[in-house]
């Protein structure tokens, strides 16, 4: 492998985000890449560290299997997808579809799975079918966004830290692929009794309650929406805060009402707006190719997708 630059390429905080990867040779098998990564994963992951998200890119993973073999070279257990939103599909061993919701809706900023205590360390993203026109897949680094919402709106920052948030989200009894967040109390527990679904409510530190028509709320524990990575020294913009606002809604779920300061109090909307400004400012898109693999620090990087014309095929893969 070598290190490659595009021109969607940034320098944040001194240096290049993402990182790419591309192959030495032309010739390049899965078998001589997956070896390779054996063979020089401290390194790859020191780089990890040091950038956030890599992405590589002229590999020959071509399918589904494929990517799943890639995916498990990095020595990773996978994360099973207890708690998450998006209504997903298995593919294949660790691999799910990315976020089904309809293409015409963007998936705004967030963490994966912040809103959970348990959530994933790294994401891996794979190009199956690129997109005709956008689809792009944004990246952004939560210590830049941390740094410059505390530099111009620091009482923010404070009640954020002091308060903490809460998420509540209404789920259906059966996955809404109509909606970013519809995914089911049934998939999104990975069971078909109430009893069960209440019980790992409990063990996630919620409260829930059920509605008509079967759907189950649920209300998370407080979380800390500005963590501290302790591997890096540096603060972050840990939430879903802007994914909530601009992504939370369908006819079960409001944005006001789906995140709360961890006392109940509303967050103030042009709070909210700036954020999201300088999400959109600070990100980079880079336009998929087929086989291209991007690896997501989770603790570092938060991820959106934008609409895009399909057909578009983008599959996924978590791990702790």
């Amino acid at each position: 492998m070598q290190k490659i630059a595009i021109n969607e390429q940034r320098i944040l905080n001194q240096t290049e985000f993402p990182l790419i990867f591309g192959p030495q040779t032309e010739n390049i098998t899965l078998e001589n890449t997956l070896g390779y990564i054996s063979e020089n994963l401290d390194t790859i992951l020191n780089e990890l560290k040091n950038h956030g998200a890599i992405l590589f890119r002229g590999f020959p993973i071509n399918d589904a299997k494929d990517f799943n073999d890639f995916c498990l070279s990095f020595g990773w257990e996978d994360l099973p997808y207890i708690g998450g939103a998006a209504v997903r599909k298995n593919v294949y061993g660790v691999v799910f579809t990315a976020n089904e919701a309809p293409p015409d809706q963007p998936i705004p900023f967030h963490h994966e799975m912040a809103q959970v205590p348990k959530f994933p360390s790294h994401l891996f993203f794979y190009c199956d079918v690129e997109p005709s026109e956008g689809g792009e897949t944004p990246l952004c680094l939560s210590n830049a966004v941390y740094e410059r919402i505390n530099s111009e709106r620091p009482e923010f920052i404070e009640k954020l830290r002091s308060l903490g948030v809460k998420y509540t989200r209404v789920l259906p009894d059966y996955d809404d692929p109509s909606s970013p967040i519809g995914r089911s109390w049934r998939s999104t527990f990975m069971t078909e009794s109430k009893e069960e679904a209440e019980k790992k409510c409990i063990e996630h530190g919620g409260s829930y309650e059920w509605l008509e028509n079967d759907c189950l709320k649920t209300v998370s524990q407080i979380f800390d929406p500005i963590r501290l990575d302790e591997r890096t020294g540096k603060l972050t913009w840990f939430n879903s805060i802007v994914a909530v606002y601009y992504g939370w809604k369908d006819s079960r779920n409001t944005p006001e009402t789906a995140i709360t300061y961890g006392d109940g109090t509303p967050l103030n909307l042009e709070d909210v707006k700036f954020s999201k400004e300088v999400l959109d400012e600070l990100c980079v898109s880079i336009k998929w190719k087929k086989s291209d693999v991007i690896l997501v620090d989770n603790r570092q990087v938060l991820h959106a997708r934008n609409s895009f014309v399909p057909p578009r095929r983008i599959l996924a893969a978590l791990f702790q």
